[in-house]
């Protein structure tokens, strides 16, 4: 999302590099390059006007330090500001009542049925009972979407096709959560293809009459300011708690997240990219200003690695590591275990240094076919023991699994590879340095 703004600044930096010190000339310069690159991003004008200001302030207030270039210290300052800008800290979700009900609201399109079955799977992975509810009477296939999402994600879905009137399926749904035991009602409410009077009038009615612990605003991230305007709007007649930005993965260039926070006065929460159930992350301000910098995301990258890797696996992974066991098996199991983590180049993004070196880079899920069938296509005797694949085998492989023999070939002298670094860490470390290794964690 943020490619041509991190480029942009990395530019605006370069400014200060070789300089001995911070003046007012050559921070002028730079500060001038961010608010350009800002406004392209399409940031509201006053808010890039606002930050570049405080960035310029605090620049010249500071002395730089022996160790330190004016450009480090001008990069860390924008950092600073960029998270202030956006929030300056997490701000979290609040789940209270009995049952807790949280009510989310958008315009169509923006990703709100989506996001509610995302937000059921991220509570269901907290240990809470869910109950999903749909109010969205006039979108055709929304009570089917809502259905459907439910089920991919093991959460009950509360609706009633034939009534048209959604605080009484609302009411109903919290009485049926009282009876299951369900602790959290989400509502997920009709949409309009624009702001206008009646759907104000019904989602007004819906909180007053709710009185939800939590009420979460679905945006659009890829309309830009449209979607910082849009929830303006919605904010002055619904009072909400949070905004959720979607679609953080398309073609956009960013200006929601960086503006939405201080023109609307509400944080935002959480932020959505791509269809896949755990496609949700819980919104920092902080993280999202150094991936902005590509200076990377390793706490997230850690965060998400400890969610998708089974600590059962990972320690009977480990025994294997240790007894120079690991083979074919294991590869496939780790890959599957990556998978869950997120989108691939999303994921390398969050190294610190890689957001531009993978900016042009065609990277997805698919990157792990290839490798999947050439694994897929062995038998179990050839992937606990790739010594015995010869020519011949190599040639069934491939043409087992779409490949060539050139693929195969690769796979093997890199899985050998591998395996050969294993050994020597083994060796070098012991039973006992061994006993955390991942090669892949």
């Amino acid at each position: 999302m943020f490619d041509n703004l991190s480029t942009r600044l990395d530019q605006a930096f370069k400014t200060l590099k070789g300089q001995g010190q911070i003046t007012e000339i050559n921070v002028a310069t730079t500060v001038k390059e961010i608010r350009r690159a800002l406004i392209d991003a399409d940031v509201n004008y006053k808010v890039a006007k606002q930050v570049t200001d405080k960035i310029k302030e605090e620049a010249l207030g500071r002395d730089v330090l022996i160790a330190v270039s004016p450009g480090q210290l001008l990069t860390k300052i924008v950092e600073e500001e960029l998270a202030e800008l956006m929030g300056g800290t997490r701000v979290g979700v609040n789940i209270s009542g009995d049952p807790a009900v949280v009510l989310i609201a958008g315009l169509q399109g923006s990703g709100k049925t989506t996001f509610s079955g995302k937000f059921a799977n991220y509570l269901k992975k907290q240990g809470r009972n869910v109950l999903l509810t749909a109010c969205d009477v006039y979108r055709p296939a929304a009570i089917d979407q809502l259905k459907v999402l439910g089920e991919q994600v093991g959460v009950d879905v509360y609706a009633e096709p034939e009534n048209k009137k959604p605080l009484e399926i609302a009411n109903n749904a919290i009485k049926y959560a009282q009876q299951q035991n369900h602790k959290i009602v989400i509502v997920d409410t009709a949409g309009r293809l624009a702001i206008d009077e009646a759907m104000m009038n019904e989602i007004s009615s819906l909180k007053e009459a709710l009185n939800p612990s939590e009420t979460l605003f679905v945006v659009d991230a890829m309309t830009g300011q449209d979607a910082v305007n849009t929830a303006k709007a919605f904010n002055e007649r619904l009072n909400f708690d949070g905004v959720v930005l979607t679609k953080l993965d398309g073609d956009t260039r960013g200006g929601a997240a960086l503006s939405v926070k201080t023109v609307v006065e509400k944080p935002i929460k959480f932020v959505s990219n791509g269809e896949k159930m755990d496609a949700l992350d819980v919104f920092y301000p902080d993280r999202m200003a150094r991936r902005i910098l590509d200076m990377g995301d390793v706490t997230t990258l850690v965060e998400k690695a400890q969610q998708a890797f089974d600590e059962e696996e990972a320690a009977r992974l480990s025994k294997k590591i240790r007894k120079n066991q690991f083979d074919f098996n294991d590869f496939l199991s780790q890959l599957q275990q990556i998978k869950k983590m997120g989108n691939i180049k999303d994921l390398l993004g969050m190294l610190p240094g890689m957001g531009k070196a993978i900016k042009d880079l065609d990277v997805d899920d698919d990157s792990f076919k290839p490798i999947e069938a050439i694994i897929r296509s062995m038998t179990p005797k050839e992937r606990e023991t790739p010594e015995v694949i010869n020519g011949s085998r190599k040639r069934r492989i491939a043409k087992g699994s779409g490949t060539d023999v050139q693929e195969v070939n690769n796979l093997l002298k890199q899985f050998a590879e591998m395996r050969k670094m294993m050994k020597k860490m083994n060796k070098m470390t012991g039973k006992r340095g061994m006993a955390n290794i991942n090669p892949f964690g």
